[in-house]
């Protein structure tokens, strides 16, 4: 089993997109996901509450929660999105960085077009891993 971990400043937002779509999309025999922010929010953003649930994934009930080495090290992906060098660098973990605009204060249409692009690149990233269902 396989576990990527998507982290973003707040973990509020695209960290929390990203998972929920990783795990809905991949195979869970082979891979899973999980989220952390480098300064976690309190909850989800409701702009990004509203925007997932439009497409059927419910993240009323999820929770930020913060980005240690301890949680990094039991990833084999890191995929970080804006949290730049506040996000841990640990040696034995793969490392990709996708710049994507925080959703957090956004028009519902920009939301919906930052969670149609992260939807895309979940997709492509399970598609090259061999991780698809």
């Amino acid at each position: 089993m396989t576990t990527v971990l998507f982290a973003c400043v707040h973990n509020a937002g695209r960290s929390q997109m990203a998972a929920a779509f990783f795990n809905a999309l991949a195979d869970p025999a082979t891979a899973c996901a999980i989220s952390a922010g480098t300064e976690p929010a309190a909850a989800v953003h409701p702009e990004v509450v509203a925007a997932m649930g439009e497409v059927g994934v419910d993240l009323r009930s999820a929770t930020p929660r913060l980005l240690t080495p301890a949680l990094a090290s039991q990833a084999a992906l890191l995929v970080t999105m804006g949290c730049g060098e506040a996000c841990p660098r640990i040696s034995d973990i793969q490392r990709e960085d996708w710049e994507l605009i925080d959703p957090r204060g956004r028009s519902a249409d920009q939301v919906r077009a930052i969670r149609d692009e992260i939807r895309s690149r979940v997709a492509a990233l399970i598609a090259s891993r061999g991780w698809g269902r």
